[in-house]
């Protein structure tokens, strides 16, 4: 990502012809009927309400002679509460001049889907007629307002003061490729597997007027992981993050979600503080208060006063991820960082465990896989190591490698070709096989040997707490597993030292939380950790940490971790315990 050339300007394409196939694209979407597919999540009014006022779209100010921008109208969520503050403004203006004219360009609102566009717009006729203004004026502002068409190719007429909305949570895999094409030429933050949502919010962010703000609700999980690298960038480099608002586990939807949603008001101004809250009650006079707090003066509202909210300073900084966590944990992590060598740097690898793309292929009771001996492995996966020691299930993994990374000659293993023929159409028709078909039978990740016979560290994908769990060096690690292999720490002693509490700190600061207070243990984050060189280890702690692994004492780890990291009585605390 360092490497590429970022020339971020509002997209002028207000002339431009779409191919038939992005076209094509274009009216399939218009007429999808799941809401799955088209990202449409809807959010409670008092959720709306919120983010308004965040925002600044509140009716004491001349919102006629403002202009906010809804780039995903759905069923009106938004819409409908900024036109009822907006119709109250305009009447306390008292303007003699027509409706249509002095409110006309207030408000843009986009939705792709047709059917929901129409049910949209006869929704807001009906609430304009409702407040008294004419058929005729009513249908020339619905006309005016809402556009039927896709926001992330819409040419955007002028700046807007407000932008705010619940952008569509679309995984790129379900949009069509021709359009997909088309949106990475346009737009610079669709890195890596960016999900629909970071365009909308780059095309929104660039609309903004020079002190314009954006209040979103969207999944948060761009704020730290890879994909959102770029996003974060452009926003660090032009724009200020006011506010932002933790929403997991709040019923903020009319529907359940998977995503997990965090609420951000950004803001076209010179970087600056951020106010932080989470998890607010989500009911009208709870949300009044919390907004006071997020948007009142400085000295009224902040943690100094044990209120709800916290300030931190300058969260984003260049790509990196947002680190939105409490200011004493942040002091402790920066200065193990500032100390200590990551992970990786004090001599200990970090990886994954092997995807096949067909597992149950590749997969199987190891004394039933009947190919050669040396055609396969003995395999541990998670539910091998559920209650924290390693209980080999008995399954096993076809290696269809020879020891120098290439593909074995078939013909030289019967039983495997056989095997494998069996299975062919199976095999053949994943993608990584339909892109080489000479290698059709290669499993997406290498397989290599001798992972098997090193001893290692292992840890699942998703826990609450850390999951770690030695493996003396006979299991090849499927790929649900991340693993931590050294040739110079001890990794008893080093499992001692990751379940102190040490790998859970480093992991919650740099990923995003899952629902029910889950965290991603990918590798991502892992090698976030700091630890000591080895050598730097007195021989005493050695002797304490391992014999705290061994015996599976969190107690005793902790005190260990504690004596290594020469940790203050406030920073044991963080590991969750004070280590006496």
């Amino acid at each position: 990502m360092e490497h590429r050339q970022l020339n971020f300007d509002l997209f002028d394409d207000a002339d431009a012809q779409h191919s038939p196939n992005v076209l094509a694209a274009l009216e399939a979407l218009a007429i999808e009927n799941g809401t799955q597919a088209r990202g449409a999540i809807f959010t409670r009014v008092e959720v709306v309400d919120f983010i308004l006022d965040l925002v600044g779209y509140t009716e004491d100010q001349p919102l006629h002679k403002k202009r906010l921008l809804e780039p995903a109208a759905g069923g009106g969520d938004f819409l409908l509460q900024a036109i009822g503050r907006l119709l109250t403004a305009w009447r306390t203006s008292k303007s003699r001049e027509s409706v249509v004219d002095v409110i006309g360009d207030a408000i843009r609102s986009i939705e792709l889907h047709r059917e929901t566009f129409t049910a949209t717009r006869a929704t807001v006729l009906q609430r304009l007629i409702q407040e008294g203004i004419t058929e005729l004026s009513a249908s020339t502002l619905a006309d005016r307002w809402l556009v039927q068409g896709d926001f992330l190719l819409e040419h955007l007429e002028g700046r807007f003061d407000f932008v705010v909305g619940n952008p569509p949570y679309v995984r790129q895999e379900l949009i069509p490729a021709a359009l997909l094409a088309e949106y990475r030429r346009r737009y610079q933050t669709l890195y890596d597997r960016a999900d629909l949502y970071i365009p909308f919010i780059e095309h929104s962010l660039l609309a903004l007027a020079e002190g314009g703000s954006l209040g979103f609700i969207c999944a948060d999980r761009w704020m730290k992981n890879r994909y959102g690298a770029t996003l974060r960038k452009l926003i660090a480099d032009r724009f200020r993050l006011k506010v932002y608002v933790d929403m997991v586990d709040t019923p903020a939807f009319h529907s359940e979600v998977t995503a997990y949603p965090a609420i951000t008001v950004i803001s076209r101004e010179k970087p600056g503080s951020t106010r932080i809250a989470h998890r607010p009650s989500i009911d009208r006079s709870s949300l009044v208060a919390l907004t006071k707090e997020l948007t009142g003066n400085p000295s009224d509202h902040c943690s100094k006063t044990g209120g709800a909210v916290r300030e931190l300073a300058l969260v984003p900084n260049q790509a990196e991820p947002w680190l939105l966590e409490a200011p004493d944990q942040m002091a402790f992590i920066r200065r193990l960082e500032r100390k200590f060598p990551t992970l990786e740097e004090a001599g200990c690898k970090v990886g994954i465990g092997v995807a096949t793309g067909a597992d149950k292929a590749f997969i199987g009771d190891f004394e039933a896989l009947d190919v050669e001996p040396d055609r396969k492995l003995p395999l541990v996966t998670t539910a091998d190591i559920q209650s924290g020691q390693v209980k080999w299930r008995g399954r096993g993994v076809i290696n269809p490698f020879a020891g120098d990374g290439t593909l074995v000659d078939l013909h030289d293993y019967p039983r495997l070709r056989d095997y494998l023929n069996i299975r062919r159409d199976v095999i053949a028709n994943r993608h990584c096989a339909l892109k080489t078909p000479t290698n059709w039978y290669r499993t997406i990740d290498r397989i290599t040997p001798s992972l098997a016979n090193k001893p290692k560290l292992l840890i699942p994908d998703i826990k609450g707490d850390a999951h770690i769990v030695f493996e003396h060096g006979s299991l090849y690690p499927h790929h649900n597993l991340y693993f931590i292999t050294s040739e110079t720490w001890d990794l008893r002693a080093l499992q001692a030292v990751l379940l102190s509490g040490i790998a859970r700190l480093f992991v919650a600061t740099y990923s995003t939380k899952m629902r029910g207070g889950y965290l991603r243990f990918q590798a991502q984050y892992l090698r976030r950790i700091r630890v000591p060189l080895w050598q730097d280890v007195p021989e005493n702690l050695r002797v304490e940490l391992i014999t705290a692994a061994k015996t599976q004492d969190l107690q005793a780890c902790n005190s260990a971790a504690s004596n290594l990291y020469g940790l203050t009585h406030d920073e044991q605390s963080l590991l969750g315990g004070n280590g006496e």
